[in-house]
């Protein structure tokens, strides 16, 4: 793309001329799709992302700014980021979904109960501190993943990440169907 196209379409999205994203449109839509399609591989989801993207890019248009990345590289992350997300988005509801006849969760029975299992904050000890601490906030202290990031000052993704390790570190002890059963309560 000639330099002169793009410092016109950047004015028009400075003056919030709709002309600016049929512009886009015209100039960078089949390449973003090509990234958006890229992450997701589905058609039909890189069609959705495109369009967030550009509303997105709409949005944001006053946020651009040309002495730190060139047009594309501003609407290839923004494009890119989009589909991260809607890919995150949509694995999280798929792995949400329970399938009740595969679920061994209501087939425990008193049996499969094991007294050395009932005592989280006891095993709580024998994972990673910084693990420890994430999850005695949520689960013991009641805080939301948001109001953990602020009151340890530890940014929400890494709350996010040492939940999902620490379970998974849990998981080895306890096994999925007890560490459910003994999560369940502290949740409600």
């Amino acid at each position: 793309m000639s330099t002169l196209l793009e410092k016109h379409i950047v004015e028009l999205l400075e003056e919030r001329n709709e002309k600016a994203i049929s512009l886009l449109y015209e100039h960078y839509g089949d390449t973003l799709y090509g990234v958006a399609h890229k992450v997701l591989r589905d058609e039909e989801l890189a069609q959705d992302v495109l369009q967030e993207s550009f509303v997105k890019i709409w949005k944001k248009s006053d946020s651009y700014d040309s002495t730190k990345a060139k047009l594309f590289t501003w609407l290839f992350r923004i494009t890119r980021n989009t589909a991260i997300d809607k890919l995150r988005s949509t694995n999280t509801k798929t792995d949400r979904e329970i399938q009740m006849d595969v679920s061994d969760v209501y087939n425990l029975g008193v049996d499969s109960i094991r007294p050395e299992f009932m005592d989280v904050r006891e095993n709580l000890d024998k994972i990673e501190s910084k693990y420890q601490i994430v999850l005695e906030a949520l689960f013991f202290q009641g805080m939301t993943q948001q109001e953990a990031s602020e009151e340890l000052d530890i940014p929400l993704g890494t709350i996010k990440s040492r939940l999902k390790i620490g379970l998974r570190e849990l998981r080895k002890i306890y096994g999925t169907s007890m560490l459910l059963m003994l999560l369940i309560p502290l949740l409600s």
